[in-house]
């Protein structure tokens, strides 16, 4: 395939022209009309020229996408940072979200921040495995702090990890990664060194989705210490099926020493998270003990904050709905009652009042 382009002319989808011997049918898209200067727009056909030799989307483009193209074309450090540049600045004036803003772009970039990213990773893959997967409430906090330390070597800032929500990460299972979409825009990809260190991206992200869906189902935190408690790490199993994967809550919320959460969706803040890696990371992480017994009030025995309770069954809620129609169906009339008593009280007031105030 050959491109011609007139220099002084803009870019548009008739400036550049095909051989004959060319399908036209393997173009990649191309924008109706795009102003850039002279020394971009070799650039900018550079990159059209190579998504459609791949049949790919010139726009938008995904980081990936971008990364395959810095990959095959090989240069100095400031000629691939203006490359992203230029590409950036057409999805910008075109209305989509740039692919140079990710994380894995500006990793592969400079290769300090990637072998620190790796060496981070490798770290906190170790810790990852090494977190209790059973008992009470110290399985919650693994499941919570696994999720937090998965994220860690995306890149992302403190900042970015606690605001992040339900619906900005999604989960790769095939290749066990997880993909983080910020709310300022940002995008990041775990790296394979935490699965190269025994943690599973996939895996962690589908274990804490499991806590979130149990506790939309149940709201009890008994009930979920109960099941933990004396469970083998996979009690949970399905319910991350219960969460909606378009869920703006936030992801990841403060739990205190007893294992509950924030009755409103609360999220952690960045110095929470902050606190949270570099205790795991230091190995000054807290254990999480079980909460201590405490009397009850009932009877002289001793009694544990989270006790074993059975989940409640299938029919739980819609007895407890025809309970309140059959006292609402019953307590109906308690109004007219009421009403006639208030006036028959107003009566013999009135009668009393005449009694009192008439002729002697």
């Amino acid at each position: 395939m050959t491109t011609h382009i007139d220099a002084g002319d803009d870019i548009t989808t008739e400036t550049s022209t095909v051989d004959n011997t060319t399908s036209t049918a393997h173009l990649a898209p191309q924008p109706p009309v795009l102003h850039l200067p002279a020394r971009d727009r070799h650039t900018w056909m550079l990159f059209t020229d190579w998504c459609a030799a791949h049949d790919q989307p010139v726009l938008p483009a995904s980081s990936e996408l971008l990364a395959r193209f810095l990959a095959a074309h090989p240069a100095s450090t400031a000629t691939q940072r203006r490359r992203i540049s230029v590409i950036d600045t057409v999805h910008h004036r075109y209305g989509f979200p740039a692919p140079g803003r990710s994380e894995n772009i500006r990793a592969a970039l400079d290769t300090t921040r990637r072998a620190r990213l790796d060496d981070l990773a490798a770290r906190a893959g170790e810790v990852i495995a090494r977190l209790p997967e059973t008992g009470w409430p110290a399985g919650l906090f693994a499941r919570r702090d696994a999720m937090i330390l998965t994220l860690t070597p995306t890149g992302l800032t403190y900042t970015q990890i606690a605001a992040l929500r339900i619906c900005d990460v999604t989960a790769d299972p095939v290749a066990d990664t997880l993909h983080v979409d910020t709310i300022d825009h940002v995008r990041a990809v775990t790296p394979p060194r935490l699965v190269a260190a025994g943690a599973s991206p996939a895996r962690m992200y589908r274990r804490w989705m499991e806590v979130l869906g149990f506790s939309d189902r149940y709201f009890s935190t008994r009930m979920l210490a109960g099941l933990m408690n004396a469970g083998d790490g996979n009690e949970l199993t399905g319910h991350d099926g219960r969460i909606d994967p378009a869920d703006q809550r936030p992801l990841l919320t403060p739990i205190d020493q007893w294992g509950h959460t924030p009755l409103t969706a609360t999220p952690l803040t960045a110095r929470a998270i902050a606190d949270i890696i570099a205790a795991h990371l230091t190995g000054r992480a807290p254990r999480h003990i079980r909460p201590p017994q405490r009397k009850s009030p009932e009877s002289d025995s001793f009694t544990t904050e989270a006790t074993d309770v059975e989940p409640l069954g299938d029919g739980y809620y819609e007895h407890g709905i025809a309970a309140r129609k059959h006292a609402h169906d019953t307590l109906g009339s308690v109004t007219s009652v009421l009403d006639e008593i208030e006036d028959r009280a107003d009566r013999l007031l009135a009668d009393l009042l005449e009694l009192i105030e008439g002729p002697t």
